[in-house]
């Protein structure tokens, strides 16, 4: 991709899954990148695989605002100005509604709603004053279609799409461009903590990859290339958009 070497990104919850293949593509393209990890040991697994651009670690929990503007601060300081941030942090309980309860709904919100309003918040201005950045939001096609079971991430995925757009309306005359990928089911360590083991978590995968044209679940690195691109120059002209990454699930 054009225009990526040397540049600074964070991507938060870049230590495995989605994140992990992430931060090595940046790495790859010539990207200095900062983890935000609230699992440094494994984040340091994924720095030491990197090759290409360097890759620090910094154990950060996005829902913590005094702990993300200290590691941004941090993080300009060892790399210089950020130029991409990628919000790929997420956590999910999945359960019927009407059972969750309030201490749920706090965590799941805390981690995939209020996670990306502080990194925002803590970035954003200093891209504003520079005249240019990106923001790749990782939401989930959740957010487009509803997935039973996950009403409450659904709702903060929904709400990342739309602050996405917002803001994106907001940022686009200071030359900072902000857009939503959204993954269908994918193999990571979350979706293993969620479907378990034994022959109920064969037939639930089976069900999902029955309902993707494509007829496999995604794996993490089918999300790196796209977030490249949007934080490239060849996304020069692309801002406010979602886009599924999810082998055709939901054509919509």
């Amino acid at each position: 991709m054009r225009g990526l070497k040397g540049k600074t990104a964070i991507v938060t919850g870049g230590g495995q899954g989605i994140g992990r293949a992430i931060t090595l593509r940046l790495a790859e393209e010539g990207c200095n990148v900062a983890i935000f990890d609230l699992k440094p040991d494994t984040a340091e697994e994924t720095a030491a695989e990197a090759k290409g651009g360097a890759v620090k670690v910094y154990g950060v929990d996005v829902g913590d605002r005094e702990a993300v503007d200290a590691a941004v601060a941090q993080v300009t300081q060892d790399f210089g100005d950020i130029w991409l941030l990628v919000n790929n942090a997420g956590w999910d309980k999945p359960m019927p509604f009407l059972k969750t309860d309030r201490a749920l709904w706090d965590r799941i919100i805390n981690i995939n709603l209020y996670g990306p309003l502080n990194t925002h918040h803590a970035v954003c201005p200093g891209m504003v004053e520079r005249g240019g950045g990106r923001v790749v939001n990782i939401a989930s096609d959740a957010a487009r279609v509803g997935t039973s079971d996950e009403a409450v991430y659904s709702a903060c995925k929904g709400g990342l799409i739309a602050f996405t757009k917002s803001v994106a309306r907001e940022l686009a005359r200071k030359g900072v461009l902000l857009n939503a990928v959204c993954p269908g089911p994918t193999n990571t360590p979350m979706m293993a903590s969620v479907l378990g083991t034994g022959d109920d978590a064969v037939k639930w995968k089976d069900a999902m990859v029955r309902g993707i044209p494509l007829k496999r679940m995604g794996e993490p690195e089918d999300y790196a290339g796209i977030v490249a691109f949007l934080a490239s120059e060849d996304g020069n002209f692309i801002t406010g958009q979602t886009i599924s990454v999810s082998g055709g699930m939901n054509m919509i």
